[in-house]
């Protein structure tokens, strides 16, 4: 594992329960703020296993990203159970819960 994967793990974990953040901002911390994909990446590869708040981390639209059918239903879901009012589109409101990442 690479020093800048341990970093986006690091941050990943460290998202509260009832906040999300989105693909970007988490490279930002992690020192690269073009690695939005290798969020992605990670979250793939490693959510299950390390048991990763992955429903936690949306597109930099304020949206879920995952498909109808391919994972939305559950992402919106689990964002429901945490408090997180979620539109009809995947839609969350940034402004009242986008992580204070002391960005």
């Amino acid at each position: 594992m690479t020093e800048f994967t341990a970093k986006l793990l690091s941050i990943i974990k460290s998202i509260p329960m009832g906040s999300v953040s989105t693909y970007g901002r988490i490279a930002n911390l992690a020192g690269n703020p073009r690695a939005a994909r290798q969020v992605s990446w990670v979250l793939r590869v490693y959510s299950e296993k390390l048991s990763l708040p992955w429903h936690r981390i949306i597109n930099s639209r304020g949206r879920i990203s995952l498909r109808k059918g391919q994972g939305f239903e559950l992402q919106k879901a689990l964002l429901e159970e945490e408090g997180i009012i979620v539109g009809h589109n995947g839609e969350i409101d940034l402004n009242k819960y986008l992580w204070n990442d002391n960005l």
